[in-house]
């Protein structure tokens, strides 16, 4: 697999090194220069697979730098859980992501990267330093996801305050190789830090870092394998399929552009988002302008300047247009959010967390201004009962808490305490 940077100056590089390294030295994005397009026979037969077929599958096509063998144990290995297919009402079906170890689906892309990880240290035999910010769910599943990992050190920034009890107890309740830094500002903030980190050759001369930010490539490609799944368990209905994907850093969404680059029939997708809406209005403007972040009930999106925004563009062929008739762009306040869980579930019995709900929102409106019939596909990519504090009690009591959940709210937390100055961060690394 070749991959270049978007900045077109870093030199290309194959999958380990783009994996290892995260981000080019030219602050670009590394991207495959080739996505292939699967035969029509495997979509003719979709419906017949499993999820663990699929997902070999469309990894294979996509990777050649592991033995076929063991890229099927790591993508076997890492989807362990189930991935229902909920019809909430009419036309309107729940992808959830949500049943893995950490309860989001960002398990699919820190399960399969860990393991990936793992491969390709046995060759190296080197010590590699995972360097992530989180906003919430990215930090539980990385930590969840690389826990106990030989070789492997791993540290997750998040912002101090501004994740859910159940998130912070997630990322900083672990022990062995994972420390949690507590970042006193915002998630753009932690993003940066991670960044310039990346960016530092100082540092990068002493530690070996990686990231397991959606920066990082091998978070993407798992993150295609469940818009194929999707697509296999509604082929049945006849009519096309448009996503709508709760959206902060734009990864899960690159995840599904993959998908469509790949021949999967999408008509289209929606980019739905609380107020930090850059892609909403960029989509409504042709104008990019990132902002600092505002704090959401919604907090894992809470990203006002997306890192994957390059690889939307890449994808599109630089093409605004042509992103504008692919993507469209929603928006939705704090309180608009809770009458949609609120409503969803009193209608329907179906509970969502923030996140979901804004998904659900984006879709509903979209298929409301359509005359085309189309089968809508909402992602769940958290599970409510991690953010009970958030919505309304009538909903929060009707949540069954998983087990494991409930495990990690009996856990003290241990977390180190820094400032948004980067030269804090150096230090820490530097030690």
């Amino acid at each position: 697999m070749k991959l270049y940077s978007t900045n077109h100056i870093s030199p290309d590089v194959d999958l380990k090194e783009a994996v290892f390294r995260g981000l080019p030295q030219d602050n670009g994005l590394y991207m495959p220069y080739d996505i292939p397009k699967l035969p029509d026979s495997f979509f003719e037969n979709i419906e017949k697979l499993s999820l663990q077929e699929i997902a070999f599958t469309v990894a294979k096509a996509l990777i050649n730098d592991v033995p076929e063998d063991r890229l099927k144990t790591i993508v076997y290995d890492t989807l362990t859980f189930e991935v229902p297919v909920v019809n909430v009402h009419d036309n309107i079906y729940s992808l959830e992501l949500i049943h893995g170890p950490s309860h989001a689906f960002k398990d699919f892309g820190a399960r399969f990267m860990a393991r990936l990880v793992s491969y390709f240290l046995e060759e190296d035999k080197r010590e590699i330093n995972i360097l992530v910010a989180t906003s919430g769910d990215t930090g539980s599943a990385v930590a969840q996801g690389f826990y106990g990992a030989k070789g492997v050190k791993v540290t997750i920034l998040y912002p101090s305050g501004k994740v859910s009890d159940i998130q912070e107890r997630q990322l900083t309740t672990l022990d062995k190789n994972i420390t949690a830094l507590e970042i006193i500002g915002n998630f753009d903030d932690c993003q940066r830090l991670v960044k310039t980190a990346f960016l530092d050759k100082e540092v990068t001369s002493k530690v070996n870092l990686s990231s397991a930010n959606s920066i990082n490539i091998a978070r993407l490609i798992p993150q295609s394998f469940y818009y194929f799944y999707a697509y296999a368990k509604l082929k049945h209905l006849g009519k096309p399929l448009v996503f709508s994907v709760p959206s902060g850093n734009y990864g899960n969404l690159c995840g599904g552009l993959i998908a469509q680059k790949m021949g999967l029939p999408v008509h289209g997708f929606i980019a739905s988002t609380n107020a930090n809406d850059v892609v909403p209005r960029y989509l409504a403007s042709g104008l990019y302008e990132p902002k600092s972040s505002v704090t959401t009930i919604s907090n894992a999106m809470d990203v006002g300047s997306p890192n994957n925004f390059p690889r939307l563009q890449e994808m599109h062929g630089k093409s605004f247009e042509t992103m504008k008739h692919n993507i469209t762009g929603k928006r939705y306040s704090d309180a608009e959010t809770t009458e949609t869980v609120n409503n969803v579930h009193a209608k329907y019995n179906y509970a969502m967390c923030p996140h979901t709900a804004i998904a659900y929102r984006g879709l509903a409106e979209y298929l409301n201004n359509q005359s085309k019939e189309l089968t809508g596909v909402f992602l769940a990519t958290a599970h409510p009962a991690k953010f009970l504090d958030v919505i309304d009690t009538k909903v929060a009591d009707s949540v069954i808490m998983p087990e494991n959940l409930k495990r990690v709210m009996e856990k003290e937390k241990v977390s180190i305490l820094l400032s948004n100055n980067y030269q804090e961060l150096k230090d820490f690394l530097l030690k």
